[in-house]
């Protein structure tokens, strides 16, 4: 009887314990800017910025379920050499595309707004990039895996209502479709963009 009463509260405890370790989606967006920030106001050269950004992205951004969306209907058609190289091309490109575009920013001011949870899946973070004497303000909403409270993802960007991953995948779907449906002709164009 004693050992089922143990048992029991183990159980409870853990239960009990599991949604204080789990991480709220806009508390995930706060402390990644808030890194971001430093690392863009530092002192350091580039090369060293683009490297602690990419590891920033590496570990909170879902890249490989960016990757199969932003390839659409033609995911389906792959064979698994060809998804193990479109994975890894998507990487390569992606954290360039990334870092190159937030190493421009000296100090951006991300203030977090509100959130909203659309499914049990799917969370939105509404956020405000704050205007400079340079440019406006900026509406920035961020689209959050939660499917693991414990480990939410951000698998897209929506920036004054513009997807970057829906425009990706047309982006994409417009190199495929303009070279008869050849895949091979989006990984020569992901190569190229990679070694620029």
């Amino acid at each position: 009887m004693i050992k089922y009463k143990i048992f029991y509260i183990l159980f409870l405890f853990t239960f009990l314990i599991k949604p204080l370790s789990a991480k709220e989606p806009s508390t995930l967006i706060k402390e990644i800017v808030d890194e971001a920030s430093i690392i863009l106001s530092s002192s350091d050269p580039v090369e060293s910025k683009i490297i602690k950004l990419n590891n920033i992205a590496e570990i909170n951004v879902d890249i490989d379920g960016i990757g199969m969306y932003t390839l659409g209907k033609y995911r389906k058609s792959l064979n698994d050499d060809q998804k193990i190289k479109y994975k890894k091309l998507f990487k390569s490109y992606f954290l360039k595309s990334f870092s190159s575009r937030l190493v421009d920013y000296s100090d951006p001011k991300i203030s977090v707004i509100s959130e909203k949870k659309i499914n049990e899946k799917y969370t939105i973070v509404n956020t405000i990039l704050e205007a400079t004497s340079k440019n406006p303000e900026i509406k920035i909403d961020w689209r959050i895996y939660t499917k693991n409270p414990e480990r939410p993802l951000i698998r897209d960007l929506i920036v004054e209502g513009l997807s970057l991953a829906r425009t990706q995948k047309e982006e994409f779907k417009s190199i495929i479709q303009n070279n008869e449906g050849d895949i091979n002709y989006l990984f020569k164009s992901l190569e190229e963009f990679i070694i620029k």
